[in-house]
């Protein structure tokens, strides 16, 4: 029987392709995940085993649909699996097993952003920046930056270009310093560290680069300088990479995702081949003219036009509006007509923003017509205010040594333990140089602290260190330990004393019940259920959970998103609304020119073929800006895209 008989003939030859450097450049629509699954099988088939195979993408949910695909495709369960993971999650994997030799702990916290906003607030204390100067926020932007581009804090200085650069290269030093003391790492330090670790010590790369014949990286145009040293160390004996991805729509240079590493594969991996699926199931032929002359006026890319497979039943459209108000209202009536007189789903329906700022009107015509609409990517659901002080007790359960986590909970609920206590132990633990645990004594005996206080933080370590017991010695018992912890703390006073509307408190305290049932859940399809599992799991798989989307996609509504959100999305019927110059493209990317001009265009590219079947551009002649309309110009994208010099 042949397997890959399904296939188009570029998929056929990706799939059976098995050695060497292999880069397969699959434009919109043109079965990725098909070809990189099968690929897996045809590995498998001709003899390497499962768990010599590594196959890497950049979300869970991408990583979960391509290792269900797999085995549906191999048939009978088999013991041995292909590593199926997240560039984050196969990191975590190798410093637990390796960290020690870089001076952290095995058990080491990973930090999400409210943690590193935390302890960036804590670093510009300590060198004494003010927050007039350079807010947590900013400094996180830096010091994520420096870490893409595997810049250590004592070559950071190296890298400034104004004194406002050199102060966030010096917080940045005491950043990761006060980092490595509590124990912990952010997320850009699993890549920085993995990468540390491979250069410093050569015994623990020999030990991963032994454990894969094959690997095979997803949605390569996303790569930052990271990603890709760590590629490159892993793959160095062997040379058996496959990447996958579409150079034109490379859409996250602002988060340091790196084009150049698609645009210039055949240098850095010599001898490789290079395979061009061009062959588009999602959109029509008319859309596909369009995202065809558009990219085109991209220079720095690869040669190739998607074919589309089906032929379109209506034009794709482009209008203009006297304005934003009546560009709203106009899309809000079509999508009710749409809905109660043709029987359109409203699922089928997406409309589509450069910014942030722009749904606003919409959200406003759209209620007012009547319509329900989700708009995508609203708060995590674990950046609720409740959620993260449970994970704040269960990570210094799993931590002791985590401070940013224990100062968050310290006195939630009230214990006891105010605000001047925990500054005056503070001080003396960060001039003593010692854990807040070890420097409370000394406090209270120089009658720094009360006697109250001094009770008050020992009856919360005893606390805390007899749940950490239990926990220990029952991990499958995790759900009602953390459910006693919860009523013995009465976490319900801090919810009465936040909330004073009884439905907000019903409200929370399902969001706590919530918390419990997915602690639940990973107990039950767990083999080896841990604390340290869970934090791990909630913490990588945090930013896919967070939003419900695939709840929201689900929902019987218009979804309402930017362009960066839609990506990897599709929906028979799309609006683009906001076609101007200054929104799309940015106008910091007008202010900018070259390479910002041309990843705008990618943007756009995205946001057309997202669309199946159905195509409306949209733009307003004149915009409100400080209270006046002004006039807007129109995108150079729609005289590019149609084609037209005038």
């Amino acid at each position: 029987m042949d397997r890959l008989a399904h296939l188009n003939p570029a998929q056929r030859d990706a799939a059976s392709t098995l050695s060497g450097p292999l880069l397969v450049l699959a434009g919109a629509g043109t079965g990725k995940t098909r070809v990189i699954t099968h690929r897996m099988v045809e590995l498998i088939k001709s003899g390497i085993a499962p768990d010599r195979i590594l196959s890497v993408t950049f979300t869970n949910k991408a990583a979960k649909e391509m290792a269900e695909r797999t085995q549906e495709l191999l048939g009978k369960r088999q013991k041995r699996k292909p590593m199926i993971s997240t560039f984050h999650s196969y990191c975590v994997k190798v410093l637990r097993q390796e960290i020690e030799a870089l001076g952290y702990p095995k058990h080491f916290t990973i930090y999400d952003r409210g943690d590193q906003e935390s302890a960036a607030r804590k670093a510009l204390r300590d060198v004494r920046i003010p927050d007039s100067s350079m807010k947590p926020g900013d400094l996180l932007n830096a010091v994520s930056g420096w870490k893409m581009h595997s810049i250590a804090p004592d070559e950071a200085a190296d890298h400034t270009e104004n004194d406002l650069d050199f102060l966030a290269a010096v917080a940045y030093r005491k950043y990761q310093n006060n980092l490595q003391a509590c124990g912990a790492v952010d997320f850009d330090d699993l890549l920085l560290l993995t990468n540390r670790l491979f250069d410093e010590h050569p015994a623990a790369l020999d030990r991963q680069q032994n454990r894969f014949d094959h690997v095979q990286i997803d949605e390569y145009q996303d790569t930052n300088g990271s990603q890709f040293d760590l590629i490159e160390a892993l793959v160095r004996k062997h040379n058996n990479i496959c990447v996958v991805g579409d150079d034109d729509q490379s859409i996250y240079g602002w988060r340091g995702a790196e084009v150049t590493h698609i645009l210039n594969f055949g240098q850095y991996f010599k001898g490789a081949k290079t395979i061009r699926l061009e062959e588009n199931y999602r959109c029509t032929d008319r859309i596909l003219d369009l995202a065809n002359r558009l990219v085109k006026h991209n220079k720095g890319r690869h040669d190739k036009e998607l074919r589309a497979n089906k032929t379109s039943v209506s034009d794709v459209r482009f209008r203009e509006f006297d304005d934003e108000q009546v560009e709203a209202e106009y899309i809000a009536r079509e999508i009710q007509f749409m809905i109660n007189k043709k029987d359109v789903p409203p699922q089928d329906i997406c409309i589509l923003f450069r910014t942030n700022e722009q749904p606003r009107i919409f959200e406003s015509e759209l209620r007012r017509h009547e319509i329900r609409y989700v708009m995508m990517g609203s708060q995590s659901f674990f950046d609720k205010r409740e959620i993260r002080d449970i994970l704040a007790y269960l990570k210094v359960l799993e931590n002791p040594r985590d401070e940013n986590s224990l100062l968050r909970i310290i006195n939630v609920p009230s214990r006891g333990i105010g605000d001047s206590t925990i500054e005056k132990v503070l001080k003396r633990a960060v001039r003593e140089g010692v854990p807040i645990w070890d420097a409370a004594p000394g406090a209270h005996a120089d009658g720094e602290i009360t006697d109250k206080a001094i009770k008050a933080l020992n009856r919360f370590s005893v606390l805390l260190d007899t749940y950490r017991k239990k926990l220990k010695s029952s991990p499958k018992d995790l759900p009602t330990i953390l459910e006693n912890l919860l009523h013995e703390i009465d976490y319900d006073s801090e919810i009465r004393k936040q909330y004073k509307k009884e439905e907000m408190q019903i409200a929370k305290t399902e969001i706590v019940d919530q918390m419990v049932d997915s602690l639940r859940e990973y107990v039950a399809r767990s083999d080896k259920p841990s604390l340290q599992g869970y934090l791990e799991e909630t913490l990588l798989n945090g930013p896919d959970l967070g939003d419900d989307k695939e709840k929201l996609m689900n929902e019987q509504a218009v979804k309402l998103m930017t362009l960066h959100s839609a990506k990897g999305l599709e929906f028979p019927r799309v609006y683009m609304v906001g076609m101007e110059e200054g929104l799309l493209p940015h106008k910091r990317a007008v202010d900018e020119e070259g390479s910002a001009i041309d990843e705008e265009r990618r943007l756009c590219y995205v946001g057309i073929t997202r669309a199946k079947d159905h195509l409306t551009l949209t733009r307003a002649a004149a915009r409100k800006k400080w209270g006046k309309k002004r006039l807007s110009i129109p995108s150079r994208f729609i005289r590019e895209m149609r084609g037209k010099d005038e």
